[in-house]
């Protein structure tokens, strides 16, 4: 993905996040020569990779297989280890009208994922089988509000704003904006996407940047190399 089109995409994701009254860190903002001018006081953004991210998931075709998403805060894996302190993380995603983050599960990572606004938010669940990979035949059972939901194998869960479901590590899941862009919260357990995210497919979980121009801001994934 070209470095200009990932600024377009922040530029656009940050007006449509403030559109719902949600304000983004003061760090968001920051230049990459301000984050490198700070580098000493912002251990826990980079380590905890804080920040935004932008994934076409290594297809090149972001409107069709993409999301955004901002990591706001994350707790430390040994924390999870030692059963207590920062044991949780927080995320504000957009998925776009048709986009579609592909299936996958994750290992360790409990989330809610919260329809913030925007138009409704259509998920694609599957349990997994005895060896991880997708039950075709077996129902699934989320909670959404609290309250438990059944639905078949590959079933549509459709989220309207204000309304959310709690996916358990092993949950299959897709999701895309159906009739519009959508706002997503998500709230989990400490989240991270270098080693928890399982793909049924075999894609890249980053994209691949070609640099055509400075970036507005770094991704998570550029913190190794810029910083």
């Amino acid at each position: 993905m070209k470095r200009s089109r990932i600024n377009e995409i922040i530029r656009d994701a940050d007006a449509f996040i403030r559109s719902f009254g949600y304000v983004l860190p003061p760090f968001a903002y920051w230049s990459p020569e301000e984050m490198k001018a700070r580098r000493s006081e912002i251990a826990q953004i980079v380590e905890r990779r804080l920040g935004w991210d932008v994934t076409d998931y290594g297809r090149e075709d972001f409107d069709k297989l993409g999301l955004f998403l901002f990591t706001v805060r994350n707790g430390d894996a040994a924390d999870l280890t030692a059963g207590r302190g920062m044991l949780y993380a927080e995320k504000i995603m957009i998925s776009r009208q048709d986009q579609i983050s592909p299936m996958h599960r994750h290992i360790v990572k409990a989330e809610d994922i919260i329809n913030r606004g925007g138009a409704t938010l259509a998920l694609e669940l599957f349990e997994s089988g005895p060896d991880g990979t997708v039950d075709e035949s077996a129902e699934v059972t989320v909670v959404t509000d609290g309250i438990t939901r059944k639905l078949p194998a590959g079933g549509i869960l459709r989220l309207k704003p204000g309304e959310s479901v709690t996916l358990m590590p092993g949950n299959w899941h897709a999701f895309w904006g159906e009739g519009g862009d959508v706002l997503i919260g998500e709230v989990s357990t400490v989240n991270d996407d270098r080693t928890d995210n399982i793909f049924r497919e075999p894609i890249g979980r980053f994209s691949n940047v070609e640099e055509d121009e400075a970036p507005l801001h770094l991704l998570v994934s550029d913190y190794e190399v810029w910083l």
